[in-house]
């Protein structure tokens, strides 16, 4: 006899339980194969499973289309202040800025490199650096810097923070979705494992190929081993036969 898989894919186990509540329904109230306990539970669970995964891949894909806007927003970003820190330290080395202003965007005087903008976290903390410097030197009769001019700066700086945290929000509710389903997942094998058990017992007395059909209309998915021999009609076909020589033989 093969041997039985659970299913590993929330497809598969899906399919496991929607057949068993269909098969349930379908039988006759005198010969249910299912007791109404479990079928109840399977039908309770099937609801609660095909709206998690739902939801779950409503955040998926929510969180990859925001992913994509955001990795845009990130780049204009980092863009946009690592041009503004160039544009102001040609004013410095022209003489048309000061070079002791440069504190105020937390500069040092005398560096014109670039400070490191590869994370996001830099990304927070040099654009804030840099607005709050222009609005100081600004105060104290600065004339502002253009091209980019602070405002624009300010304006993708603040897109960036925003979105930032709906990034955050979004995968809080993924994982948390991802939970939901992970829980929901165990508790639809258990009742899978519990559907399967009963349908194999009831048709346990039930010849081989027999057996094999009855048990796979209610979902139960087998494997063969390797080199196993395939259970047919002929298969059942043939003890039945040997089982009639054999009362003859006891007959005479």
């Amino acid at each position: 006899m093969p041997y039985r898989r659970l299913p590993n894919t929330d497809q598969a186990r899906l399919r496991a339980l929607k057949t068993a509540v269909q098969r349930a329904a379908e039988s006759d109230f005198t010969d249910q194969v299912l007791p109404y306990r479990l079928s109840s539970e399977a039908e309770t669970c099937l609801l609660k499973f095909e709206n998690t995964v739902s939801q779950y891949r409503t955040n998926v894909d929510t969180k990859v289309n925001a992913n994509k806007r955001y990795k845009s927003i990130v780049q204009n970003t980092r863009m946009y202040i690592s041009h503004f820190i160039q544009v102001l330290n040609f004013a410095v080395q022209r003489g048309e800025i000061r070079k002791e202003q440069k504190r105020l965007y937390h500069l040092k005087e005398d560096s014109f490199s670039l400070p490191n903008l590869s994370t996001e976290d830099a990304l927070l903390r040099w654009g804030k650096n840099i607005i709050e410097g222009e609005t100081e030197r600004m105060a104290q009769g600065g004339i502002p810097i253009n091209c980019p001019a602070i405002n624009k700066v300010k304006v993708h700086y603040d897109m960036f923070t925003e979105n930032q945290l709906n990034q955050s929000m979004h995968r809080m509710s993924t994982t948390r979705a991802h939970a939901d389903l992970d829980a929901l997942r165990e508790e639809a094998d258990k009742i899978i494992l519990q559907i399967w058990n009963v349908v194999e017992r009831h048709y346990e007395r039930r010849l081989p190929y027999d057996r094999l059909r009855s048990c796979k209309n209610y979902g139960l998915v087998f494997y063969y081993r390797p080199n196993e021999k395939r259970i047919t009609p002929e298969t059942d076909k043939a003890i039945e036969k040997a089982a009639a020589s054999q009362m003859k033989l006891e007959l005479l």
